[in-house]
């Protein structure tokens, strides 16, 4: 060997041998019998790792979140089905309002429009309402009808007093009860709304003349019986 393999020899580092360390493990001290603080360290790491105890909670920040996220969509979605649910009322609202004021403004034309029927009524009665002229009132009298007219008050009606306003009465025992027997003016409605009241006149009922009674009572023979057996 030369000096310079002895060089080289003596420039490598030595070799180091990590020591042995043999570490127990074992919970439970055997010289004491005790458990050891380590193994309690390790248990408590434990039972932090896998989850909460019987009867804790846990509180999740992310989930916190979505729940506030929750409440706000729910009381956003309440907020809207009531403006809807208020913007529904308020259209039917208007279009009630609106089929009233249609029906209260025709009311009104054919209230105006009366006294020309009662006319061409008492012009049918006398007969004059003949050819051209009566076309034409039929043809007014079936328009009106159909936009809603309607004419009551006949003669042999039960007695109203919500539509019928009595001028004339009288009692009959032909009748049972209060009854229209003549008609003046004939009553007319709208609908539901009554434009002018029939103007008529009623016949009330009136008992017929009572049957007499016989005196006699059963067992007693009559009075002049009596006296032809006394004057025997």
């Amino acid at each position: 060997m030369t000096g310079k393999h002895y060089r080289e020899a003596d420039e490598q580092e030595p070799e180091v041998t990590e020591p042995v360390v043999v570490r127990d493990r074992r919970k439970i001290d055997p010289e004491t019998g005790q458990v050891r603080p380590q193994a309690t360290e390790e248990a408590s790491a434990t039972a932090e790792a896998s989850g909460p105890e019987l009867g804790a909670t846990t509180v999740d920040d992310a989930v916190g979140v979505q729940s506030d996220l929750e409440k706000q969509l729910a009381e956003r979605t309440a907020d809207l089905q009531r403006l809807q649910a208020e913007y529904a009322n308020y259209r039917k609202r208007v279009d009630r309002d609106r089929e009233a004021v249609v029906a209260a403004a025709k009311a009104s034309v054919v209230n105006d429009l009366l006294p020309l029927l009662d006319d061409l009524e008492r012009a049918e009665a006398h007969g004059d309402l003949t050819g051209a002229f009566k076309a034409v009132g039929d043809k007014l009298v079936a328009g009106l009808q159909r936009a809603g007219l309607e004419p009551f008050g006949g003669e042999g009606d039960p007695f109203d007093p919500s539509v019928h306003e009595a001028v004339q009465h009288s009692t009959s025992p032909d009748v049972s009860g209060p009854t229209v027997t003549t008609v003046l003016r004939r009553g007319y409605r709208f609908g539901e709304r009554v434009l002018r009241a029939a103007l008529v006149g009623v016949t009330d009922h009136e008992p017929g003349a009572e049957t007499p009674v016989d005196a006699s009572v059963e067992g007693e023979l009559p009075v002049e019986q009596l006296s032809n057996e006394n004057q025997q």
